[in-house]
């Protein structure tokens, strides 16, 4: 069974920091380009920062400069350092899994995210 497991969220202050993890199970992570996305309350998905499963990154204009995406394939974990945060930033942060191949998905279920003093 694939799961996609999301943590590290919670409520910070503006300027604060967080980083989330997505554990994954069941797939050869090394396999899979790896994306995180956030969905503000009452706003569409929006791609945030993606790494390719050969390493190669990409951000939203939104968050370069302040978002660090990485991946430790051996232990199965993709991470989102999140520096400089802003109210803003407050989303449900979901990460995703893309097949190099076969271009199959899997969704994790989301880490809230709440940037307020």
């Amino acid at each position: 069974q694939v799961q996609l497991v999301e943590s590290g969220g919670g409520l910070v202050q503006p300027g604060g920091s967080l980083r989330l993890s997505c554990a994954a199970s069941g797939i050869i992570l090394s396999n899979y380009h790896m994306q995180w996305y956030r969905q503000p309350p009452g706003k569409q998905r929006e791609l945030v920062a993606q790494i390719s499963n050969g390493g190669n990154t990409n951000y939203a204009d939104s968050v370069k400069g302040r978002f660090t995406i990485s991946r430790d394939n051996a232990k199965m974990t993709v991470y989102l350092q999140m520096n400089s945060l802003k109210p803003e930033d407050t989303a449900a942060y979901l990460c995703k899994g893309i097949h190099y191949r076969t271009a199959y998905t899997y969704w994790g279920q989301g880490t809230q995210v709440t940037v307020s003093s």
